[in-house]
This record gives C-alpha cells, structure tokens and sequence, in this order.
C-alpha cells in the first residue's frame, strides 16, 4: 500500500492499484471503459466506509499527514495574509501561525496550529504541532492586537499537545495556557474555533475560546490522545481502539452534549482528498459562522461566550445521574 494509505483503507489502495496499471497500457475504448467502471468502485467503497467510520478511524483521518494544515485554509480563503512572529519574550514558536488577513474583504485576524505535513524537516520545524509557551504568548500578543484594531479572531485546532518537554515547563506551559484562556473570554472581538484535524487537550484549549466552535466530520477533540488514555487507565496503550471509544471524541459525539456548535461536513474520503472542496465546504459555514456572531453586542457576546464554557459538561452528567 502506499504509505499514506490508512490501515482500513485497503480495499481502495487494492483498486488504485489496478487503474494504475491499466492506465500504464495502451488507451483503447475498453480500457477507458474499464478504468472508468474502477473509479466508480472506488468513490462507491470509499463513501461506504467513511460513512461508518469507527472512532479510531477517525482518529487515523485527523492525524492524516495530508490533512490540510492552517496555511492550506488559509491561502484558500483568506487575502493580504500578514504573518506576526514572536512573543517578544523569548522566540519565534513556529508550531503556532498567526496574522493579519482579510475574510471576504473583511479585516480578521487568523491563528492556528501547524503541524508540518509531510515534510519531514517540516516536521521538525513545527515540532510536530506540539506548541511551547512561546507559541501561546505569541497567539496572544496577536489576539490582544485584534481587539486593538477590532478584527474578529478566526482560530484553527489541530494539536496533539501543547509541548511537554523539560524547556517547556521551565517556561511555564501552565501559566501560558491558563493566561491565554482567562484573556480570550475577555476580548470583546468576535471569536471562531475551527477544530479541523486534532484537538488535542490543553494544547488545543489554549487557543479555542470562541463564540462558536466547528469541528470537522472527521476530526477529534479530546482531553487526552487514546493512547495516553489506554496508558493510564489500563497500563496497556494497545488498548487504543477501546480508550477512543470511551474518550467519545467524535465529532458527533461532541455535537450531542454541546461541546462543539456545528459540524462541518468533508469531501468524501476526508479533507486531504481534495484541499479546494473542504476548503469551500468550511467558507460556508465559517461566513454563516461569523455573520451571526457579529450581529450580537459585544457585552451579550461575552457572556454568551463565559455561560456555553461553564455549561459544557453539564449535559452528561446530569445523564449520568438521573
């Protein structure tokens, strides 16, 4: 298979395979007819199997290393893209993005996760999306300027973790995280969360206060990876496929108890199939997103914004004990 081929994925790749070959031979009106018929196969199995996705594959999709990353949303649907480094405190944290941009014309500031994609020296120069402290004073130094100059804040989430290396606690992760979390509910600028591959614990919460929060089809968004969760639970990271299912990470499972405002639907096949269709899929819910929270006062936004963070949870543990 090729190597960026998902473990359930197979049946597909085995396809893919055979209209490679054939594409290889001569052209004749049978074979066009016979790749053609393949293709539709393969679209058909597709649909089927990421219409019934386990949490664990989905979890697979959201780690994809040709998920589209910030810079891929944002070359797509944002201009004038000005990018603002450092914290003015210790360094430039390039595991964290941030900018100026225009939204439709209008003036926005953007900020997200990176976790390098494919690249391997990409990779590393993002660290992997694992932000340090100074990504987090970098967000927030940017998100102080939007309010500044009143430019809504458009964040997108796609993290493992924050960084949890010895550099990273000497410089205080908590306390950035925690600084982060009190200042975003207080910034009078309309604020959107894009959950858009992994969400992963305080690393993503650190900056995904918003006034409303959309998550991917496939992506995740949990406290814990599963198999940090399997580890501690169970002592066995094997466990995996169990800890995620228990984790209810799911988009879905988000939706139903009010962590998450609105789904966000993927082509086919997930996001990294066809950058442009997920690109247009999110501008129409993240244009809706933005106009509605808008056309709200800045003091009722804010507390809207305090009261959906302090209601979140509630919804299962009432459940839980009625």
């Amino acid at each position: 298979m090729p190597p960026d081929t998902l473990e359930f994925e197979e049946p597909i790749a085995v396809l893919l395979k055979e209209v490679e070959a054939l594409s290889m031979m001569e052209s004749t009106p049978e074979r066009i007819r016979e790749i053609a018929a393949l293709n539709r196969r393969v679209e058909s199995i597709r649909g089927d199997l990421y219409a019934r996705l386990t949490p664990w594959q989905r979890v697979l999709v959201a780690r994809h290393p040709a998920r589209p990353s910030v810079l891929d949303y944002v070359n797509r649907l944002f201009t004038e893209f000005t990018e603002i480094y450092g914290d003015r405190r210790f360094a430039d944290d390039h595991a964290i993005v941030t900018g100026m941009a225009r939204y439709k014309d209008q003036p926005v500031l953007v900020v997200g996760h990176h976790k390098g994609g494919r690249d391997t020296k990409q990779k590393i120069f993002r660290n992997f999306g694992y932000a340090r402290p100074e990504g987090y004073r970098k967000a927030l130094r940017a998100m102080r300027l939007a309010e500044k100059f009143r430019r809504p804040i458009i964040a997108f989430i796609d993290t493992p973790a924050a960084y949890p290396g010895v550099e990273s606690e000497e410089r205080g992760i908590s306390e950035a995280i925690a600084l982060n979390l009190r200042e975003m509910f207080a910034l009078e600028v309309p604020i959107l969360v894009v959950v858009h591959g992994e969400g992963g614990s305080g690393g993503a919460l650190g900056i995904a206060i918003g006034d409303r929060i959309l998550m991917h089809e496939f992506a995740i968004y949990s406290v814990i990876p599963p198999e940090g969760c399997a580890a501690i639970l169970w002592r066995d990271s094997n466990r995996k496929v169990e800890a995620s299912e228990a984790l209810k990470l799911t988009a879905p499972d988000l939706m139903a108890v009010g962590i998450i405002d609105e789904i966000v639907p993927e082509p086919i096949g997930g996001a990294h199939t066809n950058l442009d269709a997920a690109a247009s899929l999110l501008d129409t819910a993240l244009d809706r997103a933005l106009r509605t929270v808008s056309a709200v006062p800045a003091d009722e936004r804010l507390d809207a914004r305090y009261r959906k963070f302090r209601a979140m949870g509630s919804v299962g543990i009432i459940e839980q004990g009625a």
